[in-house]
């Protein structure tokens, strides 16, 4: 898109700085030359705005890369990184891992480092990566994913998440299940890209847990939406508040035609223990 600048104000001050005079020069201060041409209208070429999406088309948006990427997504490898504290027994820990994924239901994570105390790395870390392996391997995402079947939406307003704005919509599960919230999630206006997904879970998951919340940003990874820091705040029964945050970084994807192709190796070969 061309946009045109040809008031009288702008060409007034182009003739004044062309005549060395001082840009605020007025009708009267400038004595126009025989044979001057004036210059012509400056011409800036700027891309065209982005039309916003409206509540209801960015859900919908949202909802069709969600299918598309559960059907096209074939592997994924991420450095992770968790650091969890333990305020009440003043103990902390920082899990750096290679977490390797392959679709449909295989999930697993090599060792890079640990530091800190060994209790969070058992009591914590451990069973929270346990906890994350066991639910790919049950292959139920349609279980927990954010959709109108486990989810009702009420749109609240816009707001600007790390620099982008996005419509905001409280969602109250339809029913209390495992791995359902009852929060807030944030779509991108111009993308239908989920942003951040917080709230509080609906169902413990576990006898010895009272409370989980969380908030979970996305990042787009080519053509895919996937997490990539996750703050939670767990109420325990005998380990009292843990504060864990997960960062995934350095994100490698493969797609499923990449992989049936035979481009890039297997990653579920890469896995080791934790």
């Amino acid at each position: 898109m061309v946009f045109r600048y040809t008031t009288r104000k702008v060409g007034l001050a182009l003739l004044a700085v062309s005549l060395g005079l001082p840009a605020t020069a007025t009708d009267r201060d400038i004595s126009v030359p025989a044979g001057f041409v004036s210059p012509q209208p400056l011409e800036l070429d700027l891309p065209a705005p982005r039309p916003q999406m409206s509540p209801y088309i960015a859900l919908l948006q949202y909802q069709v890369h969600a299918e598309r990427q559960a059907a096209e997504l074939g592997a994924t490898e991420d450095t992770t990184t968790i650091t969890a504290e333990l305020p009440d027994a003043a103990k902390h820990g920082r899990y750096r891992l290679k977490r390797i994924y392959s679709a449909p239901k295989t999930l697993a994570f090599k060792v890079i480092d640990f530091a800190g105390d060994g209790f969070v790395k058992s009591n914590v870390m451990n069973r929270l990566l346990q906890s994350e392996a066991d639910q790919v391997k049950k292959d139920q995402p349609a279980l927990t994913a954010i959709t109108p079947a486990n989810y009702k939406f009420s749109y609240k307003s816009t707001e600007t998440i790390n620099g982008r704005l996005a419509h905001v919509y409280q969602v109250k599960p339809r029913e209390k299940r495992a791995g359902l919230f009852k929060g807030k999630i944030y779509i991108d206006v111009y993308s239908g890209s989920m942003l951040r997904a917080e709230g509080r879970l609906v169902k413990s998951p576990s006898v010895f847990i009272k409370r989980v919340e969380f908030t979970q940003d996305y990042a787009q990874v080519g053509d895919f939406n996937l997490v990539s820091h996750i703050h939670s705040v767990t109420d325990a029964r005998i380990i009292g508040r843990a504060i864990v945050d997960i960062n995934h970084d350095d994100y490698h994807v493969r797609t499923v035609n990449q992989l049936q192709a035979g481009l890039g190796s297997d990653p579920a070969k890469l896995a080791g223990g934790f």
